[in-house]
């Protein structure tokens, strides 16, 4: 549990009901104070994902009822270290994800998280391009590097490639040298292309399963029925993951019938995972691209940005 400090207070993005955007609002919240191991970060920006507005609006998820305060993704300086921090100072720039569902708490002036949870903000970015990274960055680089191994001249196949964690995903899929194929409605295939996607489908008028084969991995984030269907597109002993946690099918055992593989995953803080993403983002390999951009005040109207299921790249709030 994170302590708080009653004499000092900041604004942050609360609601009180599950809802739609129109829950969200800004309230006065005691500051955390950071405990052992951790860190207290000045949010400067706060990263969206899809996670947020489901569990604003859908109860049984990860969190009990509200009031809370959502949002992972931080960017910002370190305000203050806990006792036996050794890797950053007050000062520093950092930017990381709070531990994936219970450290939720972005959408305010300040976050604490486990200093382990952050890395030095790479100097090319922003805080806004840094804010977009970090859950979507390592959703992708655990579930392609960790999970499936992938390496180079494999071919990869990237469900809603131009979404939050696909665009991260296609260009960490390239700097190793694979083979890539994303999904994508017509309108977003030159911007997949232009990232490093080899081969792009529309996957409106086309049966993905009829036109991909002899795939290695499998990366999908779009349903259970989707990832049914393309367990027909691996070649024999490879790997789907997909980011669904939950579900009604046993996807292993449909997966095992066919001679292929399936896991479920979901996204965990890692020091080491930023830092490579960092270096991605050092070497230019990987760049995030913004949706759109919105102030602390207008979290309502990113919320509802995000529910049309329609943007290419990420949603940022600003923290002034």
């Amino acid at each position: 549990m994170i302590e708080t400090d009653t004499t000092a207070t900041m604004r942050a993005i609360s609601q009180n009901v599950l809802g739609g955007p129109e829950v969200l609002t800004e309230v006065q919240l005691p500051q955390p104070v950071p405990g052992p191991g951790e860190i207290l970060v000045r949010v400067r920006a706060a990263g969206l994902n899809p996670t947020d507005w489901r569990h604003r609006a859908v109860a049984g998820l990860f969190l009990p009822e509200p009031p809370f305060v959502l949002g992972w993704d931080v960017s910002g300086e370190v305000a203050a270290t806990g006792i036996g921090v050794t890797l950053f100072r007050p000062g520093d720039e950092v930017f990381g994800m709070l531990p994936y569902p219970n450290g939720h708490g972005a959408f305010a002036e300040y976050a604490a998280g486990p200093a382990r949870a952050f890395a030095h903000k790479p100097a090319g970015l922003d805080h806004v391009q840094a804010a977009a990274i970090p859950l979507a960055g390592l959703t992708a680089w655990q579930a392609l590097v960790d999970t499936a191994e992938l390496s180079a001249r494999q071919r990869v196949l990237i469900h809603a490639a131009a979404g939050g964690v696909g665009h991260f995903a296609v260009q960490i899929a390239k700097a190793r040298g694979a083979y890539v194929i994303g999904t994508a409605s017509a309108p977003n295939h030159d911007f997949l292309r232009g990232i490093g996607a080899d081969e792009v489908i529309d996957y409106r008028g086309t049966e993905v399963a009829e036109v991909v084969h002899d795939v290695d991995v499998v990366l999908d984030s779009v349903d259970d029925e989707n990832s049914i269907r393309s367990l027909r597109t691996l070649r024999p002993g490879g790997l789907l993951v997909t980011l669904r946690a939950f579900g009604t099918v046993d996807l292993a055992a449909e997966a095992n019938a066919l001679g292929v593989r399936a896991v479920r995953m979901l996204v965990e803080n890692d020091y080491a995972g930023m830092r490579a993403l960092a270096e991605l983002v050092d070497s230019g390999a990987l760049r995030p691209t913004i949706a759109g951009t919105f102030s602390f005040s207008e979290a309502a109207k990113a919320h509802a940005s995000g529910d049309t299921g329609r943007t290419v790249g990420k949603l940022v709030l600003t923290v002034p």
